[in-house]
């Protein structure tokens, strides 16, 4: 397993900007991130193999998020902008090791989440 560390939550306006990050403290095939809303059922936003291949993202976020990484410091972003209300989540880094074709699911590590908040 690995430890995945957030940050870069806080308060924004609609239409602003946030960027978060998640440092894994190994190696990792996929990681991605989540949201969950209070009394919504937690939701993929975007992942991304930390080798070659293509982001996936939600479609609520396409065009506005960009998820990205930096394999030297074991790093993942999630930029976030034109930011809504409805994107207001705690949102949590995921990560796991094992290999597939696709990064849409099976995490087995998370952090401890970093909380966002559109207003």
């Amino acid at each position: 397993h690995v430890q995945l560390v957030e940050s870069g939550g806080g308060s924004a306006q609609s239409g602003g900007s946030l960027r978060l990050s998640c440092a894994a403290s190994g190696y990792t095939y996929c990681m991605a991130w989540f949201r969950q809303a209070p009394g919504m059922e937690r939701e993929a936003v975007a992942a991304i193999y930390t080798g070659l291949g293509r982001p996936l993202y939600a479609d609520s976020v396409l065009g506005r998020f960009t998820i990205s990484k930096d394999n030297a410091r074991k790093t993942v972003y999630l930029q976030m902008n034109s930011l809504k209300p409805e994107d207001t989540a705690m949102y949590y880094c995921a990560a796991r090791t094992w290999r597939s074709s696709t990064c849409a699911y099976g995490y087995t590590d998370w952090g401890q989440g970093t909380q966002v908040t559109v207003s």
